[in-house]
């Protein structure tokens, strides 16, 4: 019978907003409602991530002194833009080089590249 392992990797997709989001901000100010539609056009739909995700990533990032915030009424509406501080671009500079690491040894698993020696 199959057991699933015990031993999970929470960061594996927790990781992914966070990634984009920073990666998107860094790019330029954005606000929440933005971010969601950036999020889907950028990845040709494969990832969508509701207001409902993004706007706690949004929060938590800006608590960690990731991004910092403005106000801003446009067309009679407040938005909220976001922007990385260097913090943020520290982070985003470590988590690309995570995610680069993972594609790359889950690629070679899948495409039949490296193999590593069983012990």
């Amino acid at each position: 019978m199959f057991m699933p392992s015990q031993r999970t990797n929470p960061n594996f997709m927790n990781g992914v907003p966070e990634l984009l989001v920073l990666k998107l901000i860094a790019e330029q100010e954005m606000y929440g409602y933005e971010v969601v539609q950036a999020v889907r056009r950028r990845t040709a739909e494969a990832v969508t991530l509701s207001e409902g995700v993004i706007y706690p990533v949004l929060h938590g990032l800006e608590r960690e002194g990731a991004l910092s915030s403005r106000r801003q009424t446009v067309n009679g509406r407040s938005r909220i833009y976001y922007s990385i501080t260097p913090a943020g671009r520290r982070r985003l500079s470590d988590l690309t080089g995570s995610w680069a690491r993972l594609a790359t040894a889950i690629q070679d698993v899948v495409m039949g590249g490296k193999h590593v020696p069983s012990v």
